[in-house]
């Protein structure tokens, strides 16, 4: 199936232990951080280490099979204008009280990926939930006659998830008769789904 455009990308923290942050210590209130227009959104997002080639077995004076390797999936992602304060969050600096902010400890970062079928009829997202954010270089340039902007360009890295049998990324189809977009939430940011009514 063909894809087409970048939709959206949508990112949280999640703790040691998996549940989703919210408030001060998370992306947001609930959490939940969407990369709008607002924002100026996001340019690429460029998946790749999806999948890997084992290694070959031969027998019979030919190849007869290979051992299967998991995928090890990292991101370049180009955003237009990402707010400092979640920049700082995703990349685990820390504020000094004084206006700057130091490296520490990464945090674990969940990402959803969002592109449409061509008929922009549905969605394919692509989902992380554990993994962490690095900013390796940042091209500062000088004005010409033109204002040059130096975009947010960072590096997510995804590991395994040992409810995913330690795959370190999932494919959600909306078009499929059984998606929720609430149960794909909670599968990748950790957050609770509500409990049926009369529980």
């Amino acid at each position: 199936m063909a894809i087409a455009g970048l939709k959206l990308i949508t990112l949280a923290l999640r703790d040691k232990n998996g549940a989703l942050l919210t408030g001060d210590a998370g992306l947001s209130a609930s959490g939940i951080f969407e990369v709008t227009t607002a924002m100026l959104g996001a340019k690429s997002a460029n998946i790749t280490n999806i999948s890997a080639n084992g290694t070959a077995i031969y027998g019979n004076n030919t190849k007869v099979d290979q051992t299967q390797t998991k995928g090890e999936p990292s991101v370049a992602l180009d955003f237009n204008d990402l707010p400092f304060d979640v920049k700082q969050k995703l990349l685990g600096r820390v504020s000094d009280g004084k206006g700057g902010y130091l490296q520490e400890t990464r945090p674990r970062v969940a990402m959803t990926i969002e592109t449409q079928t061509i008929d922009r009829k549905n969605s394919i997202y692509f989902g992380f939930a554990n993994g962490e954010v690095q900013e390796t270089a940042a091209n500062v340039q000088t004005d010409t006659n033109n204002e040059v902007r130096v975009d947010d360009a960072l590096t997510f890295t995804s590991f395994g998830v040992e409810e995913w049998n330690n795959e370190a990324m999932k494919v959600y189809f909306s078009g499929d008769a059984k998606f929720e977009k609430t149960a794909m939430q909670a599968d990748v940011f950790g957050v609770s789904t509500p409990a049926p009514a009369g529980n």
